[in-house]
């Protein structure tokens, strides 16, 4: 039997995901959070064997999340499954140790198939992720654009990027305006831009 944890603060999607994987003879949901404190407080007090965590929970990053789950366990098995398309979360969030990343829009027909394949000890990627994995075999591509980004600063980006403010993203992200401000200021340096209208312009111009 396959223990699934579901993260996501959406309780309706928690609720529909649920149904679609205990339709699976050998799946069990033994846990559903809505937030990364939950998750640490349930982790020792269940059996389980993959998380399913949504990439952006309030005041949360998934990949940093991930990285706190692997700091405590190296082979725990994490699927990404978020509303943000491959191309901005997708690669990073492989780099960064996750078992896989797919869209909730994908999921329906592809969870159970991902699943199954993540538990076999295999990796689990569409075929989107895998051209662009492929594109950047052999050394030869430089990191360029949002790729340079850190993590957060990328997560900054993206909120800015879509018209809300620094006071907004920083009670978004629960962290100090002048945090969020110095995050920005990073942002336009190694972006080389000017204004918050580039960066916007950028955002909406690469589908980020």
């Amino acid at each position: 039997m396959i223990k699934i944890i579901i993260v996501d603060d959406h309780p309706i999607f928690r609720s529909g995901l649920k149904q679609i994987l205990e339709a699976e003879m050998e799946m069990t949901v033994v846990g559903t959070v809505g937030s990364a404190p939950e998750l640490y407080r349930i982790l020792g007090s269940i059996t389980w064997d993959l998380i399913i965590l949504d990439i952006h929970l309030p005041g949360e990053n998934g990949i940093e999340i991930l990285k706190e789950l692997l700091y405590r366990d190296n082979k725990v098995r994490v699927l990404f499954l978020s509303n943000y398309p491959e191309s901005q979360y997708g690669i990073r969030a492989l780099e960064a140790g996750a078992s896989g990343y797919m869209t909730k829009e994908t999921a329906p027909r592809e969870l159970v198939t991902a699943i199954r394949k993540i538990m076999a000890g295999k990796k689990y990627l569409s075929e989107t992720m895998v051209e662009k994995l492929a594109n950047g075999l052999g050394g030869k591509s430089k990191k360029t654009g949002h790729e340079t980004l850190s993590d957060r600063e990328f997560q900054v980006m993206g909120l800015l990027g879509s018209g809300k403010t620094v006071k907004e993203v920083a009670a978004e992200l629960r962290l100090s305006v002048q945090t969020v401000s110095t995050y920005r200021s990073r942002i336009m340096a190694k972006m080389k831009m000017d204004s918050n209208a580039d960066m916007i312009r950028y955002v909406i111009e690469n589908n980020l």
